[in-house]
């Protein structure tokens, strides 16, 4: 009976769910900055929102009682022109279940002038303030600014009231665009006296929590029984099948290249081998650069060449089917004998092509990890779990490469119920080529628009 109840909480974690427990991914550092201008006081209520990744990474530092100095120092501020420090007046740190069992953190900060303001004649201020701290990684960044106890904003480059709620709640029409605002200008009138820190709230947030994704749960299983394992797999299978089915992993890059070359369906499940392999081999990959070069690398900023590279490898795909496409049409119109010896001739060479390109087809396909399969694997490791792991991540890569082989095979069977109607007219000729110039679009396409987040 209680096997039997945990296979059902397994089975209902393939249930619709949020994939990340983190609405901006799990890689994401989230800023907030809120500029109070107090009385005669100058405050800043600073929030990290950190995801489960770069908590994973850079957790034990955030936890240092120090770090909030760090925070300080990161904030660049000028007064009337001048530079100005700041000073912690209090912090807190809490966590928070993530992903797969791994933490997310928030931290909060209150900091103000160290030097406090000279007393003026109750003249206007300046202000500038610019947020570098994590600027290597990427998130929400917000800068709000506002007044209270007699001081008097006359203008201001950000606004009074958070998009996010301080980090709480982050817009859903923002999150593929996620708020990118790390500086602000405000000129301001101070008020009388020393004015009212703003309070922390990491309890509210706390209180909200998220909730965890389905198949990163799946690591976090407390029973690893046979029968929960075996179920596990199978659940990681179909969420790897369904993460196939959202935009990109080379969909119609596979069904064009299989008509253009007049694949046939063993192709199709080779692509399907190809691109389980190299998902597991990126996920593997982009895992050790996490635990061992994230002092030198950014894992997330991988993912922009990434998708350069398999752009690079689809218009390579694409240019060589069209050219074999071409040629063969050429030697169609020289006659069918020549065509006959023109076949013998370059059988093994367009034989040697064709596995180059499906190489390039499932590399392409499946090159870029899935975050979800990087967490599984931080979690693995975390919680001594490596093997259940590895093994949750090949289940998910071959759910992927599932979906991906059966578009190409609905794409062979589909060519040749055509071909049995023998629709000779141009278009139909014409298809290979026009299979092979859609190839050649989309990955001129995919390196186009990845070319400004790497440059």
């Amino acid at each position: 009976m209680r096997r039997l109840a945990l296979v059902a909480t397994l089975l209902s974690l393939a249930a619709p769910a949020a994939a990340e427990a983190h609405p901006l991914g799990n890689f994401t550092v989230n800023r907030y900055a809120a500029v109070q201008l107090s009385g005669g006081g100058v405050y800043v209520h600073y929030v990290l929102d950190v995801a489960e990744i770069p908590t994973f990474q850079e957790g034990d530092r955030l936890r240092r009682a120090d770090f909030a100095e760090t925070i300080a120092r990161g904030l660049v501020l000028r007064v009337d022109g001048a530079p100005a420090t700041l000073r912690v007046v209090r912090h807190e740190i809490v966590e928070r279940p993530g992903a797969g069992g791994l933490p997310t953190l928030r931290f909060e900060a209150v900091l103000t002038l160290a030097r406090p303001l000279a007393s003026g004649d109750g003249g206007q201020r300046t202000l500038v303030v610019r947020d570098t701290n994590f600027a290597g990684r990427i998130g929400w960044r917000e800068v709000v600014a506002r007044a209270d106890e007699g001081a008097r904003i006359r203008s201001a480059s950000v606004p009074p009231e958070s998009r996010s709620d301080a980090l709480r709640a982050y817009p859903k029409e923002l999150l593929q665009s996620p708020l990118d605002v790390g500086s602000a200008r405000i000129s301001f009138v101070p008020g009388a006296g020393p004015g009212t820190p703003p309070a922390l709230d990491t309890a509210r947030a706390t209180e909200e929590g998220r909730g965890r994704g389905g198949f990163e749960a799946l690591i976090a299983q407390g029973d690893l029984s046979l029968g929960v394992v075996l179920v596990s797999l199978a659940v990681a299978m179909f969420w790897g099948a369904a993460h196939a089915l959202t935009p990109g992993h080379g969909k119609a890059i596979v069904a064009g290249y299989l008509v253009g070359t007049r694949g046939k369906a063993r192709h199709a499940f080779l692509l399907g081998g190809i691109v389980t392999v190299t998902h597991t081999a990126g996920v593997f990959a982009l895992g050790l650069v996490t635990l061992l070069l994230s002092r030198f690398i950014v894992p997330e900023r991988l993912y922009p060449w990434l998708t350069v590279a398999s752009g690079v490898l689809v218009i390579a795909v694409g240019a060589s089917v069209l050219v074999q496409r071409l040629r063969h049409r050429g030697a169609h119109g020289h006659g069918h004998g020549h065509d006959h010896d023109h076949h013998h001739d370059h059988g093994g060479k367009d034989e040697e092509q064709g596995v180059r390109g499906l190489l390039g087809v499932g590399i392409a396909a499946g090159l870029l990890p899935c975050p979800s399969a990087l967490v599984v694997l931080l979690s693995a490791i975390a919680l001594h779990r490596v093997g259940f792991g590895l093994a949750l991540i090949v289940a998910f890569s071959a759910g992927l490469a599932l979906t991906v082989s059966s578009i190409g095979l609905v794409a062979v069977l589909a060519r040749k119920a055509f071909g049995r109607l023998r629709l000779d007219g141009p278009v139909f000729r014409a298809l290979p080529a026009l299979s092979a110039l859609v190839i050649l679009a989309v990955g001129i396409a995919i390196t186009v628009n990845s070319l400004p987040e790497v440059l």
